[in-house]
């Protein structure tokens, strides 16, 4: 079983939703980063995403871009951000990462270099927006054989005839993205996730996860209520943006967890 299936059995005996933070490898440095990082589970984080830095991140808005942006200036690589996930494993070898990011830079990496190196370091899941099922053969198909799901977005605009193909592959969750443009734009409205989360639900076994437009404990709260977890990614993003120390971003990852957990 892998961290990411054994953590969603976990939350199901106790009766609890998934709490998913996301942060952006690197932001605004290293050493931050990795300290954020470290006190994510302590702060009630159940999964963490980890933003790989990228200079053309076309799904995300400006919070999300200018945090790559912060990383990528501060030295941040695909190297590093695997060493950062090693050196977070020296600590907690039971919370599962989810890398998200996009397809170029593992290209040139080397497909199957990356997914040795990312098994190494403890990477359970990759989350690639760029990729789609009909491209299955480059990265999808290869990472599971390698022991690392490979998690798909289903959004407003996947219909039925899409659905299928889209859980067809996809392990680990399924990630719905509540609104349709780019992150941190709207917010998600509990009353238009819920048939949604259904229709997924209906259509495969796994987990459904609810991102994009969740900002505030409440949010979270009413997100969780009608899927399997919440992700709160941009919010937190922003309160790094703005300077925020490591105790004041935990804090705050503190009581969106609360939040989602309270569902």
């Amino acid at each position: 079983m892998s961290r990411i299936d054994a953590q969603f059995a976990k939350l199901k005996a106790s009766g609890r939703k998934a709490f998913v933070s996301y942060t952006m490898a690197g932001d605004p440095d290293y050493d931050t980063s990795l300290e954020i990082l470290r006190g994510l589970p302590g702060a009630g984080v159940d999964i963490i995403e980890l933003g790989l830095p990228f200079t053309d991140p076309m799904a995300d808005g400006p919070t999300i871009q200018l945090a790559g942006q912060r990383a990528l200036e501060a030295g941040m690589t695909l190297r590093r951000t695997l060493d950062l996930a090693r050196t977070f494993r020296e600590q907690d070898d039971a919370t599962p990462i989810v890398l998200m990011g996009y397809y170029n830079p593992i290209y040139s990496y080397g497909v199957e270099r990356f997914l040795t190196d990312a098994k190494d370091a403890g990477i359970d899941g990759l989350i690639v927006v760029d990729l789609p099922p009909e491209e299955d053969d480059e990265l999808c198909i290869p990472a599971q054989a390698a022991g690392i799901s490979f998690i798909r977005l289903a959004t407003p605009t996947t219909d039925d005839a899409r659905l299928p193909r889209v859980m067809q592959n996809t392990s680990g969750f399924v990630y719905y993205v509540s609104i349709t443009g780019i992150t941190g734009a709207a917010e998600a409205e509990a009353g238009d996730v819920a048939p949604e989360v259904a229709r997924i639900k209906a259509a495969g076994d796994l987990p459904v996860v609810v991102g994009f437009g969740i900002r505030t404990p409440e949010r979270a709260r009413a997100i969780a209520s009608v899927a399997d977890g919440a992700v709160v990614g941009s919010a937190i993003v922003s309160r790094i943006a703005e300077g925020a120390s490591v105790a004041e971003v935990l804090s705050f990852v503190r009581d969106l967890a609360g939040g989602a957990h309270s569902a």
